[in-house]
């Protein structure tokens, strides 16, 4: 929004004054409200139009202090415009403070949002993964596009995120970027880490997110039954690379695995349990919590099979995992050949374990937590749908018991 803006150029008496030269005052009105400052320059009050704001003569003195005034003027004017391209507060002592020099650097969102992620950068392998540092280039790259299309501004002071900047955020990336409403929901809650920081270093007083409470919608997660779980595993493949690919899916089916941490899995972390048998004690890289995870009869013998693989001898690897990216390609060959009609990714195979093999058998949520390395049991719990094969035994015992 445009200020009206007043520059005034006087001399004021000090006080005891008896003769001689006073000093020059600059007066700021912004929209009716004044602020003063000395210029440190005096001039003699008989030769100073008090109307102009200026000297009056044509002695050396009287110009050079004109020109002086003059480029003071310049300045103000010069920052003001600054001020309002920057989309700052434009107010009289704002423009002294900026003017003497009195003013601490305006932090803008993404300066602190660039700061945040090239710190990011030098810590992925130790606090962060790329997928991570990726998703917050993203929103960066989104914050900068809506600034300049919603606010015709390359940056924004970080005092001016508030709740209608959310809300404007999350409409431009549902309408113009076409995000679902989970996608934008994440970009919001990577936003807030940027805001949360600036609240932290005081940079921004009120929290914008306090009363924006968005919701994210519920996602449907594919997973296998054990009919098809079971034709996957007899299933004969010709070719090596989608056999060992079956493996390794049915091996984390069994494990609750996700692939970057069966991708690591080394030999030494497989350890006798409390039970005297075999178990998976490793750290999960997402979240570097403890995974403790028995091994079912199934894993066993896929271990076996690859005990002797050269690459797992040469990484000291349990199994021979490829690329994530090869693995989806070929699983969606597999599921052709085993007639299965779903998406089938790598990741489905943790969600199956979670679902199929542990819940719906009657292994405690906690225990499933444990094994899976969440930190959080309301992780889990999106994993807890109940098959229909379960509903039924259930009821089935229902029944029986009512019918005595």
């Amino acid at each position: 929004m445009r200020t009206s803006l007043s520059l005034l150029f006087f001399v004021r008496k000090p006080k005891n004054y008896k003769s001689g030269e006073m000093p020059i005052y600059l007066r700021i009105t912004v929209d009716g409200q004044r602020s003063e400052l000395s210029l440190s320059r005096k001039f003699n009050l008989e030769r100073w139009d008090a109307v102009r704001g200026r000297a009056t003569g044509s002695k050396a003195n009287a110009k050079i202090l004109n020109a002086f005034l003059d480029n003071v003027q310049l300045k103000i004017h010069e920052l003001q415009h600054r001020m309002f391209e920057a989309d700052e507060d434009i107010t009289s002592e704002n423009l002294k403070n900026r003017f003497i020099g009195k003013v601490e650097k305006t932090r803008t969102l993404l300066s602190v949002f660039g700061d945040h992620n090239e710190k990011m950068q030098y810590l992925i392998g130790q606090e962060f993964e790329k997928s991570t540092l990726q998703r917050y280039k993203t929103c960066f790259m989104h914050v900068k596009a809506f600034l300049r299309l919603h606010y015709n501004v390359s940056d924004i002071p970080v005092a001016k995120v508030n709740f209608e900047f959310l809300n404007e955020f999350e409409y431009y990336l549902r309408s113009v970027r076409k995000c679902g409403n989970n996608s934008a929901i994440k970009y919001i809650k990577n936003l807030g880490k940027i805001v949360r920081i600036c609240l932290g270093n005081g940079w921004l007083t009120v929290d914008p997110y306090v009363n924006y409470k968005p919701k994210q919608k519920a996602v449907h997660r594919d997973v296998l039954n054990i009919e098809e779980i079971e034709r996957l595993m007899a299933k004969d493949f010709s070719i090596e690379r989608l056999r060992t690919v079956r493996d390794l899916f049915v091996f984390c089916c069994y494990t609750g695995l996700a692939y970057v941490d069966v991708h690591k899995l080394k030999r030494s972390e497989l350890v006798k349990g409390v039970d005297g048998s075999l178990w998976i004690h490793t750290r999960r890289q997402k979240t570097d919590t403890t995974s403790r995870i028995p091994l079912l009869p199934v894993a066993l013998d896929i271990i076996a099979i690859y005990q002797k693989h050269p690459q797992c001898a040469v990484n000291d690897t349990v199994l021979p995992v490829m690329s994530n990216q090869k693995m989806n390609a070929y699983l969606k060959e597999i599921a052709d050949l085993c007639e299965i009609n779903k998406p089938l990714t790598f990741h489905i195979a943790r969600h199956t374990f979670a679902t199929t093999i542990t819940l719906n058998n009657g292994v405690p949520i906690e225990s499933v937590a444990k094994m899976m390395g969440h930190t959080s049991i309301k992780t889990t719990q999106i994993y807890a749908k109940v098959l229909d094969h379960k509903i039924s035994e259930d009821m089935q015992l229902l029944k029986n018991k009512l019918n005595g």
